[in-house]
């Protein structure tokens, strides 16, 4: 797997169209870019990603999940706040909820499969501000209904008392510095690509960078056992762990839910849940994140 960034003569050349074609396949595809200095750049891993997104022989749709009405099946991306917050639903609703840790993509995509109810997903968007809406609105045929779970702070877990000085995502291609990585399709890595494409640095050159573990826990059990220095992941981790963190940014936590679903009472009862004071009381003892939206329903912003 290559981190390497091609600009737009190179992927151009890699999906043999000509450099024109790709604009188009930016603004009406969803090619995956990214404008650096006023420059586009695609990253590589993620245009072949889009490659096998668009097969057009892609499974679709299966039916027939709608039908388990005390069963609610969530996918997408690890947090240790959804954890509990489904073992609270699964203690005291009379029903089930059970959770698929896929990644923020693949989430999406098993709601397009209709596999799961609810998508769990903090893709950030190409204005760095919104998240979600746009790959939505390019994966699913018709737009969820998207209520915040939660604000989660996301940035580099690092040893306690930080021994060898790291500042940022500039020092990751440190000789001395090994990370391990959270896996493709994950808004976690989407988020460090970004980091890593403004500060210039090759993926390639950072020792561990194709290192990939499943949750924000096990980048942190890496750590502490001392097999990395550093890696991507919530705060979260670090107050449950002892580590230090680095703070890169607040990101929205959003889940995204089948509309023919949303009414159902399974549904609203689990996400009733998010107003409830144990939840809140949960958000405020684990640290690293905030519930001032959780519950609401969010609405892309009208660009003026």
């Amino acid at each position: 797997m290559s981190g390497k960034l091609l600009n737009t003569r190179e992927v151009a050349e890699f999906l043999n169209v000509n450099e024109k074609m790709v604009y188009s396949l930016v603004a009406d595809k969803g090619l995956p870019a990214t404008k650096v200095t006023g420059k586009w750049l695609f990253p590589k891993h993620l245009v072949e990603q889009w490659i096998e997104n668009n097969i057009s022989q892609l499974p679709q749709r299966i039916d027939g999940l709608s039908s388990y009405n005390d069963l609610i099946i969530l996918a997408g991306s690890n947090d240790i706040l959804l954890d509990k917050l489904i073992s609270i639903y699964n203690k005291n609703s009379g029903r089930l909820a059970v959770f698929g840790n896929l990644g923020s993509m693949g989430g999406i995509h098993a709601l397009r499969r209709n596999l799961c109810h609810v998508a769990a997903s903090h893709l950030m968007q190409d204005d760095e501000e919104e998240y979600n809406f746009d790959i939505a609105r390019r994966e699913l045929d018709t737009m969820p209904v998207v209520v915040n779970f939660c604000r989660r702070q996301q940035g580099l877990l690092i040893k306690k008392g930080n021994p060898k000085g790291l500042t940022g995502v500039a020092d990751l291609e440190r000789k001395d510095i090994t990370i391990v990585n959270r896996a493709l399709g994950t808004g976690t890595r989407l988020l460090l690509d970004t980091e890593l494409a403004k500060v210039g640095i090759n993926c390639k050159q950072i020792d561990g960078y194709g290192r990939e573990v499943n949750k924000h826990l096990d980048v942190g059990l890496e750590i502490l056992s001392g097999r990395a220095d550093a890696g991507p992941g919530i705060e979260a981790v670090a107050y449950l762990l002892d580590l230090d963190f680095i703070p890169l940014r607040w990101e929205r936590f959003d889940l995204l839910v089948n509309k023919e679903r949303f009414f159902d009472k399974s549904i609203q009862q689990f996400l009733g849940l998010l107003h409830d004071r144990e939840f809140t009381a949960l958000v405020d003892e684990t640290g690293g994140y905030d519930h001032s939206l959780s519950g609401r329903m969010i609405f892309p912003e009208q660009k003026s």
